[in-house]
């Protein structure tokens, strides 16, 4: 009979010692209960604890509270796993098992793939290659599929969990009012009361598993004066400006007032030291009231073309004015005697690096670089080179627009505030809806983690749907595994999903995949930045014998699929019937693709709108790994644009 000690006295290695066992007994199910308890003297079973409660070394990690190293050395009856860290305990115990042959491939208990067989001796040290390895809540999320992401996070290596807003209530209300599928499903809408209760959980959850916890983000430039931010980017009649404050909102084009209507991407005026003040209070007060937060993210408004253009913050580039503004909440931070680390943004306008400011404890904060205007046909570049620089004018730059230059004027960046650096990214925004073949999109976030890591940055926190997963969870799998460990080859990661995720079917799965990267290839079907735009941008007739292809292609691999969708495992089954519906989305994706790219915009729109109104009635059946409303604001971007020569 097993059992497992705890060496260290912490509620993250109360939890590992329970999945531990959890899993264990359903690899064994004959094996037997199996007994935890506080032992730190204990010599035989499994012992869990802290690396240094063992006498391990743990000075190859430059700080262990941050870094994950995962140390396990066990027989067939028991042994150490360790950490530097409690999350690394719990990061050991899931390296464990999946050494043991355990694999998450899905949040929630059908993408478990357990075998049923007895335990194998493990030899395994590792430092996490990456130190950020982690996810920012985006999409239309329910409260279900959040617990599920938060639970399968650590699983598969990641160990950092944001969650955007104070309340991030617009995203809970795309699912709960099932935004674009009311037809299908009738709207249950929730209130920033329970919304709030649900932050809490999540924070519970994110606790439990010692993951970091990164929060906010957009918002402060609003509820630092009194003005919701709750409608997210919608505008909003019934949200009045105070006018006490409209003084200290940005002066554009004469007028202090919400920007196009919205709170949310409304800066304020930044040489206003009043204005200031508003928003140095906000931030510390939350930052003294919330101390379970590890990064505070404090980031200025949304949108671009949108600061104050006042006599006084002309003087200095919004990214001037940000560093000086992180500066005194830095020192208010200090007087209060507050360590909340702090995370800045380089993003929009503040992607341009300052020109006179320097930021004053860099050991306080990290800057993610959010370069959301990125092409996703191409890879992050690992040399980049920059022909020819965008000059910053107030209110007529936008973004940079390509990834070369958001690279190197990051680089710049550490001129001034000489933080860490690691990437926002967006693959799972809208992208990933773009490659129906998943394989070579799998292979671009593959190249990304290594782009970034050669540019300096220490990870990646993705912001994307929690239900990122349809038809697979391959893209997130090879996101995750590589971060944690970069020495992993591209095609090692993906055959071992691959097998099992599709067990006897693997095979044919992978052949349609491929197939799929070739008749419906993400070079066309996000066209941005590539394509002739003499039409539209997808105006490339050559390109339609393989679009009126994947009909018969797709019904072609649907009768071979067909004959796997009832296999062993529950995982199995699940991966299977996902790739069958998503042979009826690429028939319809690709028919009113074929359309468009001769010209015929209007009806390409009415046929892909008509298709995604039928296709809804699925959503609510596999909810967990398809986000309906991502795929439709996905889709429109390519459909909903009608040039001036359709018809």
């Amino acid at each position: 009979m097993y059992k497992i000690y705890k060496i260290t006295s912490n509620p993250v290695v109360d939890f590992a010692a329970e999945e531990l066992k959890k899993y264990l007994r359903m690899m064994m199910p004959r094996g037997g209960e199996i007994a935890i308890a506080y032992k730190p003297d204990a010599t035989d079973g499994f012992r869990l604890g802290l690396m240094a409660d063992f006498g391990l070394d743990t000075s190859e990690a430059a700080d262990i509270e941050l870094d994950d190293i995962l140390h396990i050395d066990t027989d067939a009856e028991g042994g150490i796993i360790a950490g530097d860290n409690p999350r690394s305990v719990l990061l050991a115990v899931y390296r464990y098992l999946t050494i043991n042959g355990c694999r998450w491939l899905y949040p929630g208990v059908d993408g478990e793939f357990i075998p049923v067989k007895d335990i194998e001796p493990v030899k395994y040290h590792k430092l996490a290659d990456c130190r950020y390895r982690g996810q920012c809540n985006e999409g239309s999320e329910s409260q279900a599929s959040m617990l599920e992401t938060i639970d399968f996070s650590p699983k598969i290596g990641l160990n950092v969990y944001m969650l955007e807003f104070d309340i991030p209530k617009i995203y809970y209300d795309w699912y709960y009012t099932h935004k674009g599928n009311e037809k299908n499903w009738e709207p249950e809408p929730v209130t920033a009361e329970t919304v709030l209760q649900w932050k809490r959980v999540c924070e519970t959850e994110i606790a439990k598993r010692g993951l970091q916890f990164h929060d906010m983000g957009h918002g402060w430039n609003a509820e630092a004066f009194g003005i919701s931010s709750l409608g997210g980017w919608t505008k909003d009649e019934n949200n009045p400006v105070p006018e006490e404050v409209r003084q200290y909102l940005a002066l554009i084009d004469g007028k202090r007032d919400l920007y196009k209507g919205v709170a949310l991407n409304t800066n304020f005026c930044m040489s206003n030291p009043e204005a200031r003040k508003y928003v140095v209070r906000t931030v510390c007060d939350y930052a003294q009231e919330n101390h379970n937060v590890n990064y505070l993210h404090v980031w200025l408004a949304d949108a671009q073309k949108n600061h104050c253009e006042c006599e006084n913050c002309r003087k200095k580039t919004p990214s001037d004015w940000y560093v000086i503004l992180l500066n005194e909440i830095d020192a208010e931070l200090t007087a209060r005697g507050l360590n909340n680390r702090i995370g800045g943004c380089i993003y929009s306008e503040t992607a341009y690096e300052p020109t006179c400011e320097y930021l004053n404890n860099p050991e306080r904060f990290i800057f993610i670089l959010g370069a959301i205007t990125r092409s996703y046909c191409y890879s992050v570049p690992k040399d980049p080179v920059v022909e020819k620089f965008t000059p910053f004018v107030l209110n007529v730059s936008g973004r940079p627009e390509t990834m070369e230059e958001h690279i190197v004027r990051a680089k710049r960046w550490r001129d001034y505030a000489a933080a860490p650096q690691i990437a926002y990214e967006y693959h799972f925004w809208k992208h990933q809806h773009y490659a129906p073949g998943t394989l070579s999109f799998a292979r671009r976030l593959y190249e990304d983690v290594f782009s970034y890591r050669d540019n300096g940055y220490g990870g990646i926190i993705q912001d994307g749907s929690q239900r990122s997963y349809f038809p697979n969870g391959l893209s997130y799998y090879v996101y995750a595994q590589t971060l944690f460990d970069n020495s992993l080859k591209f095609d090692d990661i993906v055959n071992d999903y691959m097998a099992h995720a599709y067990g006897e079917a693997a095979e044919l799965a992978m052949e349609f995949l491929k197939v799929l990267d070739e008749y419906l290839p993400q070079t066309y079907v996000e066209a941005r930045h590539t394509l002739n735009q003499d039409v539209n941008q997808y105006y490339k007739p050559e390109m339609q014998e393989k679009l009126l292809a994947v009909d018969g292609i797709t019904r072609e691999y649907e009768e071979k699929l067909a004959a796997f969708k009832n296999m062993p495992k529950r995982v199995q089954t699940v991966s299977v019937r996902l790739l069958l519906r998503h042979c009826e989305l690429c028939r319809g994706l690709a028919a009113a693709l074929a359309l468009k790219c001769v010209g015929k915009d209007l009806d390409a729109k009415e046929a892909m709108h008509a298709f995604m109104d039928d296709f809804g009635k699925y959503e609510q059946s596999m909810e967990r790994y398809y986000d309906h409303r991502q795929h439709l604001a996905a889709y429109n971007f390519i459909f909903n644009k009608i040039s001036e020569y359709n018809q």
